[in-house]
């Protein structure tokens, strides 16, 4: 094994052990003492309280933590923004760029993909969803290519973008154990931000993605890229952008029937008050 090999396996499993020892050590202990509301959850909900793993902002005490997720999220997702302004290598040559930074941060997401999967199958009472496992898997299959063979850099990195949509989805699960209203003010912030984030970083750049993926498609770095690595790229694309769109139909309508409920209470209101006086 060559020694660019030996430290990408290095990354992935440090970052694998990393995230375990977040889950376990650090989000718990954080959480007792910045949030009183952990106290009062159920072994079930504080597993995936732990398992959600982002930055949360416990408003009652004005301070804020950080969980595994968020902390994957934003590192790598820095990151991915950084190889796609400024790699030239892999920009210029989507399909056989020189893959050197991309499998750096592939190698942290594969970590912290199998620690997720491993967490997932271990408290599947508490946290088990299979469109997860799915989404994981499909996404594990193609970056075995990318590790293995350093093929697809640009289109591996620009799937990392949907990261970003991370930490808004994860904290309105934590507004809702915390007992938050659903048309709360930060609750409401919170699911308008949810939604044009993940339209943004998982709907919106689908053209780009798709057109770069036409525009080499049929070419010689295309023909030079195994039927595997074919079907990892294609299939699993496909596969997760058809769950980004079911999805993204589940949040905006969720996000709608919370708008309008909070705007006809609203405009109902002074009605009321009018009738008592």
């Amino acid at each position: 094994m060559d020694p660019f090999s030996q430290l990408i396996l290095t990354i992935s499993v440090t970052s694998f052990l990393t995230f375990q020892w977040l889950f376990h050590r650090v989000s718990p202990w954080m959480s007792t003492r910045i949030s009183p509301g952990f106290l009062g959850l159920s072994d079930k909900q504080k597993v995936e309280w732990n398992s959600r793993e982002q930055i949360i902002t416990a408003v009652c005490a004005g301070f804020s933590f950080r969980t595994v997720s968020t902390f994957h999220a934003l590192l790598v997702g820095i990151f991915c923004l950084y190889i796609l302004f400024f790699d030239d290598a892999v920009n210029e040559d989507p399909v056989w760029g020189d893959p050197t930074l991309v499998k750096t941060n592939v190698a942290i997401t594969t970590g912290y993909l199998i620690s997720d999967l491993l967490l997932i199958f271990y408290y599947w009472k508490a946290i088990g969803d299979k469109f997860f496992v799915v989404h994981h898997l499909a996404a594990l299959y193609a970056y075995y290519y990318v590790l293995g063979q350093g093929m697809l850099p640009y289109f591996a990195n620009f799937r990392l973008l949907a990261e970003f949509s991370t930490p808004c989805v994860n904290q309105r699960w934590f507004f809702e154990v915390l007992g938050y209203p659903k048309s709360s003010r930060p609750n409401m912030a919170n699911g308008v931000a949810m939604a044009v984030v993940f339209f943004m970083v998982r709907i919106a750049v689908m053209p780009v993605y798709y057109s770069r993926m036409y525009a080499v498609y049929g070419t010689e770095a295309f023909y030079l890229v195994p039927w595997g690595g074919r079907v990892a790229w294609i299939c699993s694309s496909i596969c997760l952008d058809i769950m980004n769109i079911m999805w993204m139909h589940k949040i905006a309508r969720g996000c709608y029937k919370v708008l309008r409920t909070a705007r006809q209470s609203k405009a109902s209101t002074p009605q009321e008050n009018g009738k008592t006086d």
